[in-house]
């Protein structure tokens, strides 16, 4: 079997209530349009075009103007003097002289449509109009042209039913060996940044070449279809061995049916939006695109992969998934996990900011204009955790920060040099991106854009999945009622909501204590929320005195439990969301211990 397209380039489908893994092709494809029925007594016999066998894709010589022969006559008997024909039909013409070239030396007569048919021309090489096939004009602005028996006729018929090839005879159709199609660029159109009319994205939907790409793929046994460029040296080197290997024939037609579901999975979210402005439709595709194969998931024995979402929600989303790795080894499953989580949190910092994350949460958070101080104060918070994590800031790396991620030194013992997994941030400067680079052959080196707003966040459960729109809310989205006897200063309210910022993104039930935008200790995911309160106050240490700590959700109890233990560490002021039927206890709590409490209304569980 001839070479093809890597698997890391391919795609696959998925669908959730219909999620579909499939590789967004480049769409720059497509080709014809609607149809309509012609009686069968306009269609004269035609005569036919070669299937396609194809061979090496190497360069030809193109012809010049005078050495192109004479449209060539099409046989009407084609499909049993054993001529070859092949149809071509593109939207994205790249590599089409060397695929018509290809096809030319091999024998083939070439069917086109259209701009398909004058770049073939023009470029020398011998080829003859669909019209001429079909005995009837392209009419309606280009969206009849294809769709006509002597066309599908010649794709559909099975080569091993006497019936079929009779039926073909009897109407004059030849049969095709090879259809290479794709498909108009809609997926490009309706996600420019130029944006298009609801008029103009409706004409770039694709009718014909779907349809000839489906007839193909179909009908795999006996036409070779090929949807993307980068399969036609393949196509060609399977031609010019005359082979007939199946397999071949099928990963083509699964990846034409996976174009096309992909393709008609942007029509789908497209014409959604334009419809209703429901978040969440009846039904719901989702075209994932193969990035890399991984070397396990979670865990050594289990196969992993990962996949880039191409839905038209994701155009310029941003997110570690299209990360630039500048260095380091391949990304692994948890790796992507890992930073996709310190990024997301690093991104909801308007302040220059650092993140450490170890196993998704992060363990030292620490603002400032300073931003070599907020990496010093982030890594300080746990460095034991922060010990082979991953470190994430919202500010370009520069020469002078570079230095200090290399050579800083463990807060613990103050000699051993702070290990990590991942550095990710929005841009780095040439000499800052040189420095880090030295520091480990492994230490991958990420570049990512910030996270748009508004996504709708998917998660699988088992049979199923579950869809919600992301947990966007920042403090500058919602009010922190003061509900204590005291009310907190000014720059503990400040402390408060940056705890509540940290807190959203550790891990329920979580606890996080913060002083001068510094997270100075977190708990994260205890079954009950009193074990995170004393994991957080016991790495919060001396410094509790006077901090603000912050709730993921409510307390259900006060006395001698999370409240009173928080109000007796010394901690100033707490922020939690309120809601429960005990509020008053917390409430009384506070004002025993001279604490402001404040709530937010919003929770925020993380499972």
């Amino acid at each position: 079997m001839p070479a093809v397209a890597s698997l890391a380039s391919t795609t696959a489908a998925i669908t959730t209530y219909s999620f579909v893994s499939s590789a967004h092709p480049p769409c720059t494809n497509c080709t014809c349009a609607t149809s309509i029925a012609l009686h069968p007594r306009i269609l004269s016999p035609s005569k036919n075009l070669p299937l396609t066998t194809l061979h090496k894709l190497t360069a030809f010589r193109v012809k010049a103007m005078a050495e192109i022969p004479s449209t060539p006559a099409i046989d009407s008997n084609a499909s049993l003097s054993g001529k070859k024909q092949a149809l071509i039909s593109l939207s994205d013409k790249r590599d089409l002289v060397l695929l018509g070239n290809g096809l030319h030396e091999l024998g083939f007569t070439i069917i086109s449509t259209g701009g398909t048919a004058s770049s073939l021309e023009s470029s020398g090489v011998p080829v003859t109009k669909v019209e001429e096939l079909t005995r009837f004009p392209e009419m309606l602005d280009g969206r009849v042209k294809t769709l006509h028996p002597n066309v599908h006729g010649g794709i559909l018929a099975r080569r091993d039913q006497q019936n079929h090839m009779k039926a073909l005879d009897d109407h004059g159709i030849g049969t095709f060996d090879v259809v290479v199609v794709n498909l108009y660029p809609f997926y490009e159109k309706v996600s420019s940044s130029s944006g298009i009319s609801f008029e103009d994205a409706i004409e770039n939907i694709d009718i014909g070449g779907p349809t000839m790409i489906r007839a193909a793929a179909k009908n795999h046994k006996d036409v070779l279809v090929v949807v993307d460029s980068n399969d036609y040296p393949a196509l060609l080197e399977y031609l010019k061995g005359g082979q007939n290997d199946q397999e071949f024939r099928k990963w083509l037609a699964w990846k034409a049916f996976d174009h096309v579901a992909s393709y008609d999975s942007a029509v789908s979210e497209w014409l959604w939006k334009q419809t209703s402005k429901d978040k969440f439709p009846p039904s719901l595709t989702v075209p994932l695109s193969l990035k890399s194969s991984l070397r396990y998931g979670e865990n050594p024995h289990q196969k992993a992969a990962f996949y880039v979402d191409k839905s038209l929600e994701e155009v310029n989303g941003g997110g570690c998934a299209t990360a630039i790795q500048h260095h380091g080894k391949e990304m692994s499953y948890n790796n992507y996990l890992d930073a996709d989580a310190a990024w997301n949190c690093v991104c909801e910092f308007s302040k220059p900011t650092c993140v450490v994350v170890k196993h998704t949460n992060p363990c030292g958070v620490a603002s400032r204009e300073d931003i070599i101080e907020a990496y010093r104060l982030a890594v300080k918070a746990d460095p034991v955790s922060a010990f082979g994590g991953i470190v994430a800031f919202n500010v370009e790396v520069d020469e002078a920060l570079a230095k200090d991620i290399r050579e800083f030194r463990s807060p613990t013992d103050g000699e051993t040099r702070m290990f990590y997994e991942i550095v990710v941030a929005p841009s780095y400067t040439k000499k800052g991106l040189e420095i880090l680079r030295g520091k480990s052959k492994t230490l991958r080196i990420l570049e990512a854009t910030k996270n748009k707003r508004g996504k709708l966040s998917l998660r699988q459960v088992g049979g199923g999945w579950l869809a919600q729109e992301a947990d966007d809310l920042t403090p500058e989205d919602i009010e922190f009622n003061v509900v204590s006897k005291k009310s907190p200063q000014e720059n503990e309210l400040s402390d408060a909501k940056f705890a509540w910022l940290c807190v959203k993104h550790v891990k329920s039930n979580a606890i996080v204590i913060a002083k001068n935008n510094c997270m100075l200790g977190m708990g994260s995911g205890q079954p009950n929320r009193l074990e995170s309160l004393r994991i957080a106050t016991k790495k919060a240490g001396d410094e509790i005195k006077g901090a603000a700590l912050a709730s993921d959700a409510f307390f259900p109890f006060a006395w001698n439990d999370a409240v009173e233990e928080a109000c007796k560490s010394g901690v100033g002021v707490i922020a939690e969301p309120g809601g429960s039927i005990r509020d008053a206890d917390a409430i009384d709590c506070c004002n025993k211990y001279g604490v402001s409490l404040v709530f937010t209304n919003v929770r925020h569980f993380r499972h």
